[in-house]
């Protein structure tokens, strides 16, 4: 099915986003500021892997990868506002972070619910679910 032009700008922003922030944390960690204590390959394999995890259904546009890689986001979203407060030394680290997450995050969003619409994907309301299931169960 054909995709709207909105909806492919909402696709190029989520991937821009996701695959930046990968990036960008891999830089963070192994390059711009490695943690003197631990091996700075480990650290970004840590800190990588959950950006990984949902990143084949972002490449192949399916908007429930999309919808649900929000949650994996979080994570970094909070990470960067933390050090945005603590560190004054890796501040500017942390907002690039956060611009990043952010693109994701409105990419992602905007993507899965215009993509969404377009295939006629939809969450039932809670109130059709409850009725489903009092038929298929009895009371």
């Amino acid at each position: 099915m054909d995709m709207a032009p909105k909806t492919k700008q909402y696709r190029v922003l989520a991937l821009c986003g996701n695959v930046l922030l990968l990036v960008w944390v891999a830089l963070w960690q192994i390059y711009l500021s490695p943690h003197v204590h631990v091996n700075s390959i480990s650290v970004a394999i840590a800190w990588c892997l959950p950006l990984l995890l949902p990143l084949h259904g972002i490449v192949m546009g399916k908007p429930y990868t999309h919808a649900w890689a929000n949650f994996i986001l979080m994570l970094y979203f909070l990470h960067s506002l933390t050090i945005l407060y603590i560190d004054q030394g890796e501040r500017w680290l942390a907002a690039v972070e956060l611009l990043f997450t952010l693109m994701a995050f409105v990419g992602n969003t905007l993507y899965a619910r215009s993509r969404g619409k377009e295939l006629g994907l939809k969450l039932k309301k809670l109130s059709e679910v409850e009725k489903i299931e009092k038929k298929q169960f009895g009371n």
